[in-house]
């Protein structure tokens, strides 16, 4: 019996086997320099597209089309698949242009344990809305753990653990690609990983992926990703060490012995990729410099330890080291503030900006008393400059790490956001392929598109091949580059020159189009 996929394969080429020089397309892309998405050089080829797929590759001039793109010196390739997006912001900014005009054309949200719930509502809601660009979602740990135990500082009893392996086994059904945890965030850090195997194995009943903010990047990261790859074993579940990097000045270097761990995990037969955006610096909430334990059963349990001189003394201790080893990086002028609802004028300072707003010494244990208050006063999102570029080029050499954003769809002019809100994709061909030669372009190219479509299984995304979807990304090799700073962050990134979504042009001649051509993509 023949399968679907195999019939879908028929079809295209009874299809083909139909066309004649009469064909008409709806769209040409003519002149090109073809990058497939695999590790293959690229070809000179003209690609033929009739509705929302690829239908023809080769000498396409003599044909007819609605709408012709001549490629003329760009370099033609699938459009960009992002496996870490925060999309929270999606139902006001559905046309998704922040993460279009870098090149993406598909998107997994719900990282970092974030996924909505309940699951099937949220994404029924999405595709009566319409999308920008095609978005798929994962299950998220600490929203199944939340809307079961709140913020509980403890294991779960028999009957919760059930009820939150029911809840992501119903994500599953509903087309979640996998689960995601937060175990450096409230309350996953509260999860011991026992917990996480036992969810994780109702994800592998439905071959999801199980993708890993892990639960210490800092002094603790190599104990952290061996965690992973234990769940990774136990569950018997492929994982995504996500945003895989080394923070703080301690273990700057490490990165040998974390994508070391990886290489013998993947040797014992373990399916360990990692995903990685190009920055130095990380962006998180302002709480992540607070020991978690001071954190347990929310703000007001925060405020009432507070009153208590010795739980207030352990919880600024506890701020103070994580400024001089984790994310400070030894240096209140590494954090910078983001987003600050209730002092907007803080955003794009830092912490030692601030102390020296008050007339206070820009010591760690007054940059801890501001931590403090920042959560009081309801948080802040912050950037920290806390990582080391050496790190970042190891990582991102090795060959089971993609390119991914870790971005949050913006508005323009919105807050102080970390520039790869913006500039992901662009970056690594301009600065990273171009100009110093890190990875070459068929490389980058591979790790932003065939390899992360293969990791979330999508079988006709990905690639440039006759049959596929007709996702494609169009940009000029010379020009390529992000644009957006941490000094100046609201900018588009240049050259990229079109953007294709299911067929249609999304991006044309750098113009942006909100014309909503994605789709709300299920796990299969």
């Amino acid at each position: 019996m023949l399968s679907i996929k195999k019939i879908s394969v028929l079809l295209w080429i009874l299809f083909l086997a139909g066309c004649s020089s009469e064909t008409h397309y709806d769209l040409l892309i003519l002149n090109g320099t073809v990058y497939d998405g695999s590790l293959n050089d690229p070809v000179e080829t003209d690609l033929g597209i009739v509705g929302d797929r690829i239908v023809q590759l080769g000498d396409l001039e003599k044909h007819k089309a609605t709408q012709i793109v001549d490629a003329r010196g760009l370099s033609v390739a699938p459009g960009f698949i992002d496996l870490h997006v925060h999309l929270e912001p999606i139902f006001s900014l559905s046309d998704c242009e922040s993460h279009i005009r870098q090149g993406v054309t598909t998107s997994l949200g719900g990282p970092d344990g974030s996924g909505p719930t309940p699951f099937g509502a949220y994404v029924d809601s999405l595709r009566q809305l319409g999308v920008g660009m095609n978005v798929g979602f994962l299950v998220g740990h600490n929203s199944v753990r939340r809307e079961v135990m709140n913020l509980e500082n403890r294991k779960p009893t028999s009957k919760e653990l059930s009820q939150m392996k029911a809840l992501v086994e119903q994500a599953m059904d509903e087309g979640a690609f996998g689960i995601s945890t937060g175990l450096k965030y409230l309350p996953g850090s509260f999860s011991e990983v026992e917990e996480v195997i036992e969810l994780s194995k109702e994800v592998s009943k439905k071959g999801g992926i199980y993708t890993s903010h892990l639960r210490d990047e800092g002094l603790e990261v190599l104990a952290s990703v061996q965690e992973a790859i234990t769940i990774s074993e136990k569950a018997e579940i492929p994982a995504v060490l996500t945003h895989h990097k080394v923070i703080g000045k301690p273990m700057w270097g490490s990165s040998n012995q974390t994508l070391a761990l990886v290489d013998q995990a993947r040797e014992r037969g373990l399916n360990i990729v990692m995903d990685q955006y190009p920055y130095n610096a990380s962006h998180t909430g302002i709480s992540v410099l607070i020991p978690a334990w001071a954190q347990a059963g929310g703000n007001k349990m925060f405020e009432e330890r507070l009153k208590n001189p010795k739980l207030q003394d352990s919880i600024k201790k506890g701020i103070v080291f994580n400024i001089l080893n984790d994310r400070g990086g030894d240096d209140l002028d590494r954090i910078q503030f983001a987003k600050v609802a209730w002092m907007p004028e803080l955003e794009g300072k830092t912490l030692k900006f601030w102390c020296e707003l008050r007339g206070l010494e820009s010591s760690t244990e007054n940059g801890a008393e501001l931590v403090i208050e920042a959560q009081l006063k309801g948080g802040a999102s912050c950037i920290f400059h806390a990582m080391d570029e050496k790190d970042v080029v190891n990582i991102m050499k090795h060959p089971q790490t993609m390119i991914a954003s870790d971005g949050r769809l913006v508005k323009l002019g919105d807050g102080h956001p970390h520039p790869r809100w913006y500039g992901t994709f662009p970056r690594v061909l301009g600065r990273y392929v171009r100009e110093q030669g890190v990875l070459s372009l068929k490389e980058a190219l591979f790790k932003m598109t065939s390899f992360p479509a293969k990791v979330m299984g999508l079988e006709d995304r990905g690639t440039i091949e006759v049959g596929k979807k007709a996702d494609i990304t169009i940009f000029d090799p010379k020009t390529v580059i992000d644009k957006s700073t941490f000094e100046n962050p609201h900018q588009y990134s240049d050259g990229i020159e079109y953007v294709i979504i299911n067929g249609k042009l999304a991006v044309d001649q750098r113009v942006f189009k909100p014309i909503k051509s994605g789709q709300v993509l299920l796990k299969k």
